[in-house]
């Protein structure tokens, strides 16, 4: 049989903000445990919550960047359950009316664009953490985290593939890091993802039994979890067994998920409006301050590339994949003056990759926009060779210098001079008559041997372009 995967991810956002979202305790990571939660995160009795504008103001922010409706008037539920990180016996969260609906986030993939519809983005808080390292078969509580503000973005189950479900979560981290509402730090717990799986047979409708995996902090794991979710669903049913709804934990170690509970529903939780908090209420001016406040989009600056700087949809996506990429790439580009494309491959390619080597952020980054522009320039010119420009990028890493620097101090100039090259050539030949009667007897593979040799002559200064050409003169006699 054949299977289709449906996917839908439940993504937790944490809002830049540095107070908490009903307290003014501060949000900062790293604190001593319990230090940082005040008598309202710890819901001791006779406090009242009080709404951060600044969630607010980053939630509406996000909406209209996915194109959403906003809703004029949203409402603050109270969650019931009982955990022991959740101090007050209830989380305040959103519910039938939240402040962000019916939005959308086009997403890239290396051969066809996917646009993942989101059904809502809400407002909540966080619980506390349960630590179970370190106390010996017992659970500590640290409620730093308690009263956190939450951003939790619901997408439709439009996703069908492990891979479209990383791409759509690499977008909406990149969202949100470049809007600036959360700094995405999925190490610290700012950006994690639930991910709702279920598989049907090819051609069905209706939608298999889904399992939730909870607290993916990774695209790495997002995708192996799902990878063995789908697999194990499949073998399930195959075997003649049924998927159970319910909520699983993906263990890395094992790379598997397993049970944790059975999956709770809305009525589980008896929604009901807090009556602490009134409705939420957001006016034409705080919609017009949050519009001015957004940045070009990714999508608007992925389509002004491929307008202004004729790049390939795939390398304009690749280049707005966050501001600093985006803007490292604009600034080289006017720098350089050349083609864009160019820019591109380097920036994509080379520095991309010494980043990943060494551990680095493109804001570390030793070659900066300006030095890697001054580099393209002297391939540009014929100054250096492609080859060449590659050990100048090297040394410019090493720090070295800006390009005109190294290629003095090396001596790596390119040879253009058409005579230094003839008289390459013409030893070259002298020195190989066999191989030049094999290349004039229709042999042309030869003709990579000649200009080998040249290169080596040459110490790899030869300018390739007129190498080329007064071989293919000289070889056809």
């Amino acid at each position: 049989m054949q299977w289709e995967v449906v996917i839908g991810l439940e993504t937790h956002a944490q809002l830049s903000t540095n107070s908490k979202i009903f307290s003014g305790a501060s949000t900062a990571f790293g604190a001593a445990p319990n230090v940082q939660a005040c008598a309202v995160d710890l819901a001791l009795p006779g406090v009242l919550p009080v709404l951060n504008k600044g969630a607010v103001e980053r939630a509406v922010k996000f909406g209209l960047a996915i194109g959403a409706k906003i809703n004029r008037k949203s409402i603050f539920a109270r969650k019931n359950y009982f955990y022991p990180d959740l101090p007050k016996g209830y989380q305040i969260s959103q519910f039938e009316l939240p402040i962000v609906a019916e939005g959308e986030l086009t997403v890239q993939l290396p051969d066809y664009e996917k646009t993942v519809r989101i059904t809502r983005a809400h407002l909540e808080e966080d619980a506390g953490k349960s630590l179970h390292e370190d106390f010996h078969g017992m659970t500590g509580i640290d409620l730093n985290r308690a009263g956190t503000p939450l951003l939790e973005i619901v997408s439709e189950p439009d996703m069908r593939s492990a891979q479209e479900a990383v791409a759509y979560a690499k977008a909406l981290h990149s969202l949100v890091r470049w809007i600036g509402i959360c700094d995405g730090n999925m190490q610290e717990g700012s950006f994690r993802c639930d991910a709702n799986v279920s598989v049907r047979p090819k051609g069905q409708e209706a939608f298999g039994t889904r399992c939730e995996i909870k607290n993916l902090n990774s695209f790495k794991f997002l995708e192996k979890a799902i990878e063995y979710e789908v697999r194990r669903q499949i073998e399930l049913i195959e075997d003649g067994g049924t998927v159970v709804q319910e909520t699983r934990l993906y263990d890395p170690d094992r790379d598997e998920t397993r049970s944790m509970r059975s999956k709770e529903e809305a009525n589980d939780y008896r929604y009901f409006p807090d009556p602490d908090l009134l409705p939420l209420v957001v006016d034409e001016a705080f919609l017009d301050q949050a519009r001015t406040g957004l940045p070009e989009l990714p999508q608007a600056m992925r389509e002004r590339f491929m307008g202004d700087y004729a790049l390939p949809a795939y390398d304009a996506g690749v280049l707005t994949s966050s501001r600093e990429m985006a803007a490292y790439f604009e600034d080289t580009a006017k720098a350089f003056g050349g083609e864009a494309k160019i820019a591109a491959n380097w920036i994509m390619g080379d520095l991309s990759a010494a980043l990943n080597k060494d551990g680095k952020d493109l804001a570390d980054s030793p070659i900066s926009s300006a030095l890697l522009a001054g580099l393209l320039k002297r391939i540009a010119d014929g100054t250096i060779s492609g080859k060449i420009a590659k050990e100048v990028f090297a040394a410019m890493w090493a720090g070295e210098g800006d390009a005109d620097a190294i290629i003095e101090a090396r001596g790596l100039k390119q040879v253009s001079d058409a005579g230094a090259i003839e008289k390459i050539v013409d030893d070259i030949l002298a020195a190989n008559p066999a191989q030049v009667a094999e290349y004039r007897a229709g042999k042309d593979k030869v003709f990579g041997f000649f200009v080998g040799q040249a290169m080596k002559a040459s110490k790899g200064k030869a300018n390739p372009a007129q190498l080329n050409d007064i071989l293919k003169k000289k070889l056809a006699g």
